[in-house]
């Protein structure tokens, strides 16, 4: 009684296939989807839940979220900044131990660097020169600190002079 009564319930539903209706010799599956869609979020919802979190894209992709990689220098060459400054900024091509190849800002007044020198590359982009987004690491490897440095040794690998 009851289970005919629910079949001719079922009949009338747009939702309710010939499949999901309950018979003896099959399992009673459960509804799979509903015809009309889920309301939108109310204002009150919208401003209580948490803001989607936004991916954040990395500055140095080709450093693979390591802090630093070690490369071989491809090729040496000197470039130009942009518009309101003038100089000669000397900047490395390096082929890393992954197998990309990137171009690596040299910081500092002089260097040591031959091609096929091996370098530690670190993140952060020269200002003024469009597409270096990397620094090489001074000494670090190959690649010697900068004589008489006397202020910010550390970013210039110098050791403390000799009082």
């Amino acid at each position: 009684m009851l289970s005919a009564l629910r079949i001719a319930t079922q009949s009338h539903r747009p939702w309710s296939s010939p499949l999901l209706q309950h018979s003896a010799a099959a399992p009673r599956l459960a509804r799979l989807f509903h015809p009309s869609l889920p309301p939108a979020a109310t204002l009150n919802q919208a401003t209580r839940r948490k803001p989607p979190k936004k991916t954040k894209t990395s500055k140095a992709p080709l450093l693979e979220g390591n802090t630093q990689k070690k490369g071989v220098i491809s090729h040496l060459f000197v470039l130009k900044p942009k518009k309101p400054n003038s100089a000669r900024r000397k900047v490395a091509r390096v082929k890393l131990s992954s197998g990309k190849t990137l171009q690596a800002y040299i910081q500092g007044e002089g260097h040591n660097l031959q091609e096929h020198g091996v370098v530690l590359v670190r993140g952060g982009r020269a200002q003024d020169l469009p597409g270096v987004r990397y620094k090489l690491v001074r000494g670090a490897l190959d690649f010697g600190a900068v004589v008489n440095r006397m202020t910010a040794r550390s970013r210039y690998g110098a050791k403390k002079p000799k009082q």
